[in-house]
């Protein structure tokens, strides 16, 4: 018997550690038959938990890796408890768009994904949904990285023919920055430029700056408070990181981020319906504002947006970290002329390659490390030609300045597109994409 209350004993102090594990992981008490809420899923990616030993650092300010090949994409995805963008998801997406897969999505650039399999579900009923994506313009300059997510989007946009709305976070910039209001305004003016550059149709697209628009739209600044009321001090604090000498202002702000996830935040194009689905593009370090705002949504009586996630760019000196615009020569910027591409190509991206061409053609280079053949994976249109590249370099036939070559070729025509449809874009086009209007459907 006496054996029989060592046993319930060390079983009660197990579950009472269990309770407190539980609390540290997911910042909530533990409540029988309470599962925790999406927003604790994975607590250990604010900016206060550094990254573990060799776990990767990855949160909305800061993306780093000690493994040349990159961020484990694998991991993050059970880390952030997303779902892996699969074969099958590929296919569906085909089939039921009757397009073929945009090349971010066959190569895996988007990967991860929050409730896409719905969106389809209900697109396939006839329920339209719409898109939501934006960017912090923290500087005039954009580089290549930052097209990414725009790329996709307005694929996304001409194959299933919906609308778009682009949040310009001038606010939070000028939060987070050592910046002023005006620089911050402006930067957001002349990114929109080259948004716009990217193909957007004006008829399908409302870009626009959270400083102007949440004083000219009630609606959108009531769901701001929505969201600001149902989410605590603790929870933003596990999310990101907070501590108690950030402004208020950064811990009031991800519900900015939250709110254009809602149609009827935009009266003017949803007709004040509240039911539209969102979904959401954009580079995995963003997901913590939306896992917050996916455990809203049903507290204020909202669908949760949907999420597909893309990897990040890698920067030139290898991918360790991301493409950074404050760090010039890690990046190409949309701003560099062709002689400039070559140079920084040349000079500055990470090679896979051996040190000699002898040891080179023996061996064979890395394509999983070689900074050149990663950036011809998001920008090759041809899947069999970017196939023979990673054969040849890794048997050794292509050298890496041969590769090197190929990037040049293939990222100099892309800019310089960029910069002549950059440069037709007037600051009265700008004005009418930012002009809050009603868009080309029928809600």
């Amino acid at each position: 018997m006496r054996h029989h209350d060592a046993d319930i004993d060390a079983a009660v102090q197990l579950l009472l550690k269990l309770k407190v594990d539980y609390k540290q992981v997911t910042g909530q008490d533990y409540k029988t038959g309470c599962p925790p809420s999406e927003c604790a899923v994975s607590q250990d990616n604010g900016p206060a938990a550094a990254a573990a030993d060799g776990e990767d650092m990855v949160d909305p300010w800061n993306v780093s890796t000690t493994n040349a090949k990159g961020v484990d994409y694998d991991k993050l995805i059970v880390r952030f408890g997303s779902s892996k963008i699969d074969q099958e998801l590929v296919d569906r997406i085909e089939r039921v768009s009757g397009q073929k897969a945009h090349r971010f999505l066959r190569r895996g650039i988007f990967f991860s994904h929050r409730d896409m399999h719905q969106v389809l579900d209900a697109y396939e009923k006839n329920k339209s949904f719409y898109l939501y994506t934006g960017r912090g313009p923290s500087s005039e300059a954009l580089h290549v990285g930052h097209l990414i997510p725009f790329i996709f989007t307005k694929w996304l946009q001409d194959t299933f023919d919906i609308p778009l709305v682009i949040q310009l976070t001038d606010d939070e910039k000028y939060l987070w920055k050592d910046l002023s209001l005006e620089d911050c305004h402006r930067y957001t003016v002349e990114n929109a430029k080259d948004i716009i550059a990217c193909g957007f149709d004006i008829n399908k697209t409302f870009i626009f700056s959270d400083l102007d628009y949440m004083g000219a739209s009630p609606d959108f600044y009531r769901n701001v408070v929505k969201v600001q009321k149902h989410v605590t001090f603790n929870q933003v604090k596990g999310i990101f990181g907070f501590g108690d000498s950030d402004c208020i202002g950064k811990i009031a702000f991800p519900a900015i981020q939250a709110a254009p996830s809602f149609s009827n935040s935009f009266p003017q194009i949803f007709k004040g319906r509240k039911d539209v689905q969102c979904l959401i593009p954009c580079a995995i370090d963003q997901d913590p504002y939306f896992r917050m705002t996916r455990d809203v949504a049903p507290r204020i009586g909202y669908p949760k947006p949907a999420l597909l996630h893309s990897t990040f760019f890698p920067a030139l000196q290898g991918a360790q970290t991301k493409m950074s615009a404050s760090e010039a020569n890690s990046s190409i910027f949309l701003t560099d002329t062709p002689k400039q591409i070559k140079n920084k190509v040349n000079k500055h991206a990470f090679s896979g390659g051996k040190d000699t061409v002898e040891e080179h053609r023996k061996y064979g280079g890395n394509p999983d490390v070689d900074v050149s053949f990663m950036y011809l994976t998001f920008f090759l249109e041809d899947d069999e030609q970017l196939e023979k590249i990673r054969q040849d370099y890794a048997s050794g036939a292509l050298l890496t300045g041969e590769l090197k070559k190929r990037l040049i070729e293939t990222l100099q025509p892309m800019i310089t597109s960029h910069q002549e449809r950059r440069k037709q874009v007037t600051e009265e086009t700008v004005k009418q994409f930012m002009t809050p209007r009603p868009l080309n459907f029928n809600f």
